[in-house]
Parts: C-alpha cells; sequence; structure tokens
C-alpha cells in the first residue's frame, strides 16, 4: 500500500505490514496497566529513602538503583502511550493513555525531587568516600557528578517538589499546539496539477510546494498560511506560553536566561550557539547566490516564497516506491561495514517502521522507543527523492539508538540531542554521495546536486534562522516584551528579508511560519540540526577517505550513548564542535556544490 490517492485513509485501512510493531513493548493494553500501576506503586516506595541517603552509600546506591529502576520502565510506559496517540490524534482512548503518561511523568518528578538536593547536601569529601566504599556508587558516579555540575542551578527539595509539580502546565502549551496542529485545524481544499480536488495537509503541503505547476505551488502557499493566519492570535498565545514557562523555569533555577538553561543540559557554551549564527551571517551570500540560481533556473522575473523548494530542474521525475528507497538506503550505507548492514536489514524487517500518513496521524517524521525496545521510526512516506532522505535520516537516529542501547547501560545509553542530529545527516551525507555516483545521467545529476544544496537551504540556514528566531524573541520577552502575532511575523519577516537576499519576494504570507514550526515547542533545539549536518560532513568524508580509523571511530560513537558530554564524543569521533571551523567547512562544500552544479549547466 502506498496511500498515494487524494484521499486520505483510515487508520484500520493501513496494511499491517505497513505499520509499526508496537506490540513488540506491549502486546495487550492490559500489560501497560499493569506496569502504569506498578509505576505508581514504586514511585510512592522511593519516598522511603527520603532523609537517608545523606547517611550511607548503601541507603544512597539503593536509592539511586529503584530511581533508575522507575524511570527504566516509565520511559516504557511513556513512549508506547505516546506512539500510541500519534499512530491517529483523534483517537481518544490513547490521547487518554498519552494524557495519564504526562500527568505520571509529574508525579514520579515530584517523588524523586529530593534525591537531587539530598546529594547536594553532602560534603565533597563525604560523597567522594562513599563512591570510593561501595562498588555501586562506582557505577554512578558520573551520574552523580552531573547532579554536582548542577550545583549552582539545583534548589531546595520544596522547591524542586514545586517545580516538578509544575511540569505539567509548563508542557501544557506544546501539547495544546500538537492538537491544534495535528487534529484540529483543517486546511482548504485547492485544485491539483490535473484540475481534481486536494485537501491540504501538513503532510502534503511540502509535496505540493514541489510542484511543477506554480499555481498549486502559489494556491498551496496562501491556502496554508492564510489558514494559520486566521487563528493566528491562538498560536501567539501557545508561542508565548511557552516562552514564558522557558524564562519561569530558567529564572527559578537562577540561570542567566532561559537559552543559558537548556545549553547548560549539554554542557554546551553560549559560543557554540553564536558561532552558529556569527558563521552563517558571514556567508549568507553564499545562500543569496543559490536563490539567485533557482531564479534564473526557474526563469522567474519574480522569485517567490512558494517557489523555494520546486526542482529546478525540470523533466526529471524519480518517483521511488517504499521498498525501492529501502534497497536504496541500504547500498548507500554499506561503507558502514557488514555489521551495520546486517542490523540495519534487521530494522527494516522487524517492524521498526510505520510508513504511510493516515487520518489523524501525527506529521513529519521521527524515531523513537526505549530501552527495553527496539527503536521504532514514524514516516509519512511519499514516494520522493526526499522521503528516501528522510527515510536514511530517520533510521540513522534509529541505528544510534541501537547500538547506544546495545552497548550502554540504561542510565548512560540516552545520548544527548546535539549529537542526535550527527547520526541523521551522516546518513543522508552518505546517501547523497550514492545517488550522485549513481546517477543516470547529468539532468539527474543536477537533480540531486539541487536537492543537496536543498539540505544545506533547509538544514544548515533555515534552521539557523530558526535558531535566530528563537533567540531574539526569548530575549524580548525576557526584557518585558509582549509576544503578540504582530511581533513575532515582524520578526519572522525581517529575518526571511536577511536570509534570502534581495532576489526573493518574501511574502507577506510567510509571516506566519513560525505558528506551524513544532521544534519551538522543545526550544533551542533546532540549531543542532546545522551543527549535526556540519559534523556529520566532517565524519562521514573521514569514513569514505578510510583515514586514521575513521570507521571504528564512527562507530564506536554510536556505542557511546551519553558516556559523556556531547563536545568530547564528537572530539573522540574526529571533529571539534567547539570551533567554527565544522561550519565553515560544510559551508565550503555547499559551495562547491553550487559550483558544480553551474559547470553541468554549461555542458
Amino acid at each position: 500500500m502506498t496511500n498515494k490517492g487524494l484521499k486520505i485513509a483510515k487508520r484500520s485501512e493501513i496494511s499491517l505490514e505497513d505499520k509499526w510493531k508496537l506490540e513488540d513493548i506491549y502486546i495487550a493494553n492490559d500489560l501497560w496497566e499493569e506496569d502504569f500501576k506498578t509505576l505508581k506503586s514504586l514511585s510512592n516506595e522511593l519516598l522511603d529513602f527520603k532523609n537517608t541517603i545523606t547517611k550511607s552509600s548503601d541507603a544512597m546506591s539503593n536509592c539511586l538503583i529503584m530511581n533508575s529502576k522507575i524511570e527504566r520502565l516509565f520511559e516504557k510506559v511513556y513512549a508506547y502511550a505516546h506512539m500510541r496517540s500519534h499512530e491517529d490524534t483523534t483517537n481518544a482512548y490513547y490521547q487518554g493513555l498519552a494524557d495519564r503518561a504526562d500527568s505520571l511523568n509529574v508525579e514520579i518528578s515530584s517523588s524523586n525531587a529530593f534525591i537531587t538536593p539530598e546529594i547536594l547536601k553532602i560534603p565533597a569529601k563525604q560523597l567522594k568516600e562513599f563512591i570510593n566504599e561501595n562498588k555501586n556508587l562506582q557505577f554512578y558516579e558520573k551520574y552523580i557528578n552531573e547532579i554536582t555540575r548542577n550545583r549552582a542551578y539545583i534548589l531546595s527539595e520544596s522547591e524542586e517538589r514545586i517545580l516538578a509539580m509544575a511540569g505539567e502546565i509548563s508542557n501544557s502549551p506544546g501539547s495544546i499546539f500538537n492538537m491544534i496542529n495535528n487534529a484540529d485545524i483543517k486546511f482548504p481544499t485547492i485544485k491539483d496539477e490535473k484540475g481534481k480536488s486536494i485537501e491540504i495537509t501538513n503532510v502534503r503541503f511540502i509535496g505540493l510546494m514541489e510542484s511543477q505547476d506554480r499555481r498549486v505551488r502559489k494556491d498551496a502557499f496562501e491556502a496554508l498560511y492564510s489558514t494559520y493566519k486566521k487563528q493566528k492570535n491562538t498560536f501567539a498565545a501557545t508561542l508565548s506560553a511557552n516562552v514564558k514557562a522557558n524564562i519561569f523555569n530558567s529564572k527559578a533555577r537562577k540561570y542567566d536566561s532561559a537559552r543559558k538553561a537548556s545549553l547548560f543540559g549539554d554542557n554546551i557554551s553560549s559560543s557554540v550557539y553564536n558561532n552558529l549564527i556569527d558563521t552563517i551571517h558571514k556567508n549568507l551570500h553564499l545562500m543569496h547566490r543559490y536563490v539567485s540560481l533557482r531564479k534564473k533556473m526557474l526563469g522567474l522575473k519574480e522569485l517567490h516564497m512558494y517557489d523555494l523548494y520546486t526542482p529546478i530542474v525540470k523533466d526529471v521525475k524519480m518517483e521511488v516506491p517504499y521498498k525501492e528507497a529501502v534497497e536504496i538506503v541500504k547500498k548507500a550505507l554499506c561503507p558502514l561495514g557488514p555489521k551495520y548492514a546486517e542490523d540495519l536489514n534487521n530494522g527494516f524487517q522487524s517492524g521498526w517502521i510505520d510508513r504511510y500518513e493516515n487520518e489523524g496521524k501525527r506529521s513529519g517524521a521521527y524515531s523513537w522507543g526505549c530501552y527495553d525496545s527496539h527503536p521504532y521510526v514514524l514516516l509519512n512516506y511519499k514516494e520522493t527523492v526526499d522521503s528516501i532522505f528522510t527515510l536514511a535520516h530517520e533510521m540513522g537516529h534509529a541505528m544510534h539508538s541501537f547500538y547506544s542501547h546495545s552497548n550502554q547501560p540504561y542510565i548512560y545509553a540516552g545520548y544527548k540531542i546535539f549529537v542526535a542530529e550527527v547520526a541523521s545527516t551522516f546518513n543522508e551525507s552518505l546517501l547523497t554521495k550514492y545517488m550522485l555516483l549513481n546517477a543516470s545521467d547529468n539532468k539527474e545529476k543536477m537533480h540531486l546536486l539541487n536537492h543537496y544544496m536543498e539540505s544545506f537551504r533547509g538544514t544548515i540556514y533555515r534552521q539557523t534562522m530558526f535558531a535566530e528566531f528563537e533567540k531574539i524573541i526569548h530575549e524580548k520577552a525576557e526584557a518585558g516584551e509582549s509576544l503578540t502575532a504582530e511581533l513575532l511575523s515582524s520578526i519572522y519577516h525581517e529575518l526571511n528579508v536577511m536570509y534570502y537576499g534581495e532576489d526573493i519576494i518574501v511574502d507577506d504570507y510567510i509571516d506566519m511560519e513560525w505558528a506551524r514550526i513544532p521544534h519551538f515547542y522543545t526550544s533551542f533545539y533546532v540549531y543542532k540540526y546545522a551543527t549535526g549536518l556540519s559534523a556529520a560532513i566532517s565524519l562521514s568524508n573521514k569514513v569514505l577517505e578510510g583515514k586514521d580509523s575513521s570507521l571504528d571511530k564512527y562507530l564506536a560513537f554510536l556505542k557511546s550513548g551519553g558516556s559523556d558530554y556531547p563536545i568530547e564524543l564528537l572530539k573522540n569521533a574526529g571533529v571539534d564542535m567547539s570551533l567554527s571551523t565544522p561550519i565553515e567547512e560544510a559551508l565550503k562544500v555547499f559551495e562547491n556544490t553550487l559550483n558544480e552544479f553551474e559547470d553541468l549547466l554549461c555542458k
């Protein structure tokens, strides 16, 4: 089944082969209910350790062991409930499970809120003695060190409990946004290239924007953003509430800003974030050059924002069914060795992936799962080149998780988001090189080069623009300004003008794009796409060159989970993201791609 028709299939109409196997986590919902009850009981039992862990190393180790047990089981309960709800966001039963999991998260966070403050009460000398005399605590040493690194930002036990209880409220803006954006919002119907009516959805939107028919692109663009504009104040309120929640939490913990609070978790300096924006600003001429090339290739007197996604090489149709895409990805990733290939193939065949769009399904794509399950990948696959890259991208995440979970204990298996985008975009980099080498002719090669240039536009430039937008709106809110729809739209408009240059008309409709970006509810996340691709380009080039045991270092990185801080893990793999050098090197690849495309134009 491909779900290519104009009518969106119901979940019940999707074949089992095309669905992920969440039954591998819980074969029946009754088992989920049992674990849910177990967690409530364990959460209460954990409180028995309160006021004891400062007294002996055994009490501390037993407390940490139970807490890890609770967190590991909760991860399973939480992931299952939310992935089920994402299959069909209109399914009230699974939305109920997801809501209960959210509430349980707050309850558990409240129960274990005493742990960190009590550990911080222990003098450094005594804490070191505890670790030296207790083998279990030696296992938790890095975990404990991470707590002490947070010493300046940890509050009293009662304050920590209050913040934990407020967690559900802090998460509400994102939950409200997701329900509006995925379940409630309805977009108009437009006419496709053949004059047939087609309902716009968030999933279908990019496909419509890639249409060769400019009327279709314009109609889809205006229909989608005019729908968001009708609810601009609602979306402004949800985004503003999310920003306020970030500011509240950062101030409560005495961080200098919400951005510093977010970066602190990854042990990332603000200079890394600033370096990215500054380096992109210095290289905006390359993006402006690409926009000019796009205008020339499309033969337009005026280039508009709705012209940014359509391929600039005409009459190249690369419709790739899902199963063919799987084979392409497998071949592209062969440089990662036979063991990786074997594990990847197992993932494709073992119910990891939910392939196609259905009514109510969460838009976009992601990889998820838990420590006690294999990884899962949610797709909304369309038979496009972009979908092949999305498949490779998400399987990069999945394989990273698979190796981390297989090689690290639970408490050190979870990797930070800063490194998460490396494995995914590494796969995209290998896929690009493979597809360029196997292009059937120069026209197809130019089509693929255009796609590669789009990855730089979308992943490095556009995500950095998003990151700058987040930086600006948080700073304005921290300065006391109200984030109205008009202010948000004005900021977003000016950033588009700066990033895309003079050769494009920045249509007023694009001013509302901020309203549809789900990543803005996981604040200060998007910059990691840009740094991740920059690191991935460097590492993939090293692997293909076969120098300095680069493949072994990269595979070791995939297995390392969260065993060290992100910057150190990447240094061990062979790239230093504390410098602007990797970003500059990536942009040099972008420049070379522009040169190669223009050279082919002359042939």
